[in-house]
């Protein structure tokens, strides 16, 4: 099985979005279940059928989660190196492209977070700049096109 390696931050994230499913999300899609189940014929009852597929999609998530969690690795912030760009590692990157500098910190898929410039190792970019060093640069092929990208500083 894949290792899936987390920051400590990243595993409790996913420890209370599973705790989080198991107990209220579970229970509001059996109140809804057995809502649309009083209405009537279940055989044209298009909530009772929203409801299951909700609950379906529920238990993918759990089943995901829990199988994120059970295949995790914590990763010691302090083991990671600042000599090449690795998973954890926040790199300033100036994009030659747009002629603009921006953070991203790599993360797993799991930990993805465009928002907080966490990017997924999985993703081009974070591909492209996994295993880099400074003064490195890569291209990458992204919809818009290619970018130029040049690894300024790695840090923890």
């Amino acid at each position: 099985m894949e290792k899936n390696y987390l920051s400590r931050e990243g595993y409790e994230e996913l420890e209370e979005e599973l705790e989080d499913l198991k107990g209220r999300g579970r229970r509001e899609i059996a109140e809804e279940i057995a809502e649309a189940r009083a209405k009537g014929d279940l055989s044209e009852n298009a909530e009772y059928d929203a409801a299951k597929e909700a609950q379906g999609m529920l238990e993918k998530r759990i089943a995901e989660l829990e199988n994120a969690l059970a295949n995790a690795r914590i990763l010691d912030e302090e083991d990671i190196k600042t000599d090449k760009a690795y998973l954890l590692s926040t790199v300033t990157i100036h994009n030659h492209t747009v002629d603009k500098e921006v953070k991203y910190t790599l993360v797993s898929k799991d930990e993805a977070n465009f928002k907080e410039n966490k990017i997924s190792v999985d993703s081009p970019i974070g591909k492209a700049i996994l295993g880099s060093e400074i003064d490195d640069i890569v291209e990458v092929e992204v919809p818009a096109g290619t970018l130029k990208l040049e690894v300024k500083n790695i840090e923890r």
